[in-house]
C-alpha cells in the first residue's frame, strides 16, 4: 500500500489528452479521511469517463482504508456527483461558489459498477 500522507494524481486520458483528473490526499491521523479534488476538461467528455475517474479514486487502497470522504467537485457536474453518491453512504452535498462539497461515508468492501470499463486510467 502507498503512504497515506502522499498525494496521488489520477488521470483519465483520451489518447494523449487528460480529460478528467483527481488529486487525492489521505491522512491517517485525520479520522481516516480522504480528501479529493475532481475536475474534467472543458468541452465534451465522453459519457462514463467522469464516473471512471470516481471509480479509480474510490478503488485506491488508501481511500478504501479511509472512513470518510471529503470531495470538491465542479458545481453542476452531475456525472461526478452521481457516481460519488453511488460509491458512498450518507452523502451530503452543499454548493460553495462554483464548486460542490461532498461529505460522505466510505463503505467497507464492495462497490456498484465493478464490471465497468476503466480504460485510459493512470495513477501516480
Amino acid at each position: 500500500m502507498t503512504d497515506p500522507d502522499t498525494p496521488r494524481h489520477i488521470e483519465i486520458r483520451d489518447g494523449d489528452q487528460a480529460i478528467a483528473v483527481a488529486e487525492v490526499m489521505t491522512r491517517g491521523e485525520a479520522a481516516r479521511t480522504a480528501r479529493v479534488w475532481l475536475r474534467a476538461a472543458a468541452g465534451h467528455v465522453p459519457p462514463g469517463r467522469r464516473a471512471s475517474l470516481v471509480d479509480a479514486v474510490m478503488d485506491l487502497p488508501e481511500v478504501q482504508a479511509s472512513a470518510r470522504l471529503e470531495a470538491t467537485v465542479p458545481l453542476g457536474d452531475t456525472e461526478l456527483l452521481e457516481r460519488l453518491r453511488q460509491r458512498t453512504h450518507d452523502a451530503v452535498t452543499r454548493p460553495v461558489g462554483c464548486t460542490a462539497l461532498v461529505d460522505a461515508v466510505i463503505p467497507p468492501h464492495g462497490r456498484p459498477g465493478a464490471n465497468q470499463d476503466r480504460g485510459g486510467v493512470s495513477a501516480r
